[in-house]
């Protein structure tokens, strides 16, 4: 996924616009990823896929979990 830094991003808008029509383009802000630019087509698709977070979390079925015993050994330290 292309990139270009936030001072990149301000001196040239256009360019910026003309990558984020080929796919996400990640704007970095002080050499950590900060913003992500998409297209409205992108961001449409992006929102009509997407369901909320209560849909994502819940769970149609029911799942075994069984977790094993832990072992734990104790020592006394030496001070």
């Amino acid at each position: 996924m292309p990139s270009m830094s936030a001072r990149e991003f301000n001196q040239d808008v256009s360019a910026a616009k003309r990558a984020a029509a080929e796919g996400p383009v990640i704007i970095t802000d002080r050499g950590e990823d900060a913003f992500v630019l998409l297209s409205i087509d992108e961001y449409r698709r992006m929102k009509a896929d997407s369901q909320d977070l209560v849909s994502r979390l819940s769970m149609d079925d029911d799942i075994e979990f069984e977790p094993a015993p832990l072992q734990v050994e104790l020592r006394v330290a030496d001070l």
